[in-house]
């Protein structure tokens, strides 16, 4: 039988709202799409209010997120070093560094190191598992233990989170932060600015190195190398990049050296400079 109108607007009606709230829950939690991948109709219907709850983001939204920003990044602000020996080189430390760390690589999360063409001594790393090393950098280390301490470290700061936990801030702090969260091409500009722009907190920096250095243990690198290379870079004169907008060098070094392992902290691969040099050639000429 044929409801009368008035009882068909009245059941519609009970459904409305409730309607209305399931499809913006599954707005919100929707994965933030990777540049370039075909659309599935269920994109479709709710790219427009597409957005990012920052406090509850997954592993895979985090991969998708930190892969726009890459994309920004290397089409617009950093000039990628393409030496695909060298590439290779680092990437063989980076994931093995990544494999002992507290978050290593999964089903849903993995890790990209990307070497930058820059001369300034320098490194940074973005959500996502994203960690970029400057030429200059990798030039100023003496060898593989002291290049596996600087990936050990900004590791650290992605197994942390912490640049959500800083975005989450500046959004708030911006007042661009609401209720049902953050549109994706917002959360990509901050994510930018982070990375390029803005330094970690002391507490951040501290927390990094000390994930850091356990990390590199038991990565099977000595752990004095990261205690080493900042000590290099401290009597060079000057305060690099790397260094510039980190806490003060010598209250690190105090922390690492209160941390070390004395079963770690001299033992472990790398440290050979010969072998090293070999492997980094084309980035000495």
């Amino acid at each position: 039988m044929i409801k009368p109108f008035s009882t068909l607007k009245r059941y519609l009606g009970q459904w409305t709202y409730p309607l209305i709230s399931v499809i913006v829950a599954i707005g919100i939690l929707v994965s933030v799409p990777v540049p370039g991948s075909a659309f599935s109709l269920f994109d479709l219907i709710f790219q427009g209010i597409q957005v990012v709850q920052l406090s509850n983001l997954s592993d895979r939204q985090e991969v998708a997120l930190g892969g726009q920003i890459n994309q920004q990044l290397v089409n617009r602000e950093v000039r990628l070093y393409r030496n695909r020996d060298v590439v290779e080189y680092i990437d063989e430390i980076g994931q093995r560094i990544a494999q002992e760390s507290p978050r290593p690589p999964g089903n849903d999360f993995r890790y990209t190191f990307q070497v930058v063409q820059d001369d300034s001594i320098n490194a940074f790393a973005t959500m996502g598992g994203y960690v970029y090393l400057h030429t200059g950098l990798i030039r100023a280390a003496d060898n593989e233990a002291q290049l596996a301490s600087v990936i050990a470290h900004e590791v650290g700061h992605i197994t942390e989170k912490h640049a959500l936990k800083q975005m989450r801030q500046m959004a708030i702090a911006q007042g661009l932060a609401s209720a049902a969260g953050l549109n994706r091409n917002i959360l990509v500009g901050l994510g930018v600015e982070l990375a390029l722009r803005r330094p970690n907190s002391r507490q951040a920096e501290f927390e990094a190195d000390r994930v850091g250095l356990v990390t590199l243990g038991q990565a099977g690198y000595p752990q004095m190398a990261m205690i080493e290379f900042m000590e290099k870079l401290l009597s060079r004169g000057g305060v690099p990049t790397v260094l510039s907008t980190h806490p003060g060098t010598q209250d690190r070094i105090a922390a690492l050296q209160s941390q070390l392992d004395p079963q770690l902290a001299d033992y472990g691969d790398g440290t050979d400079p010969t072998d090293y040099q070999i492997n980094i050639r084309p980035i000495l000429r």
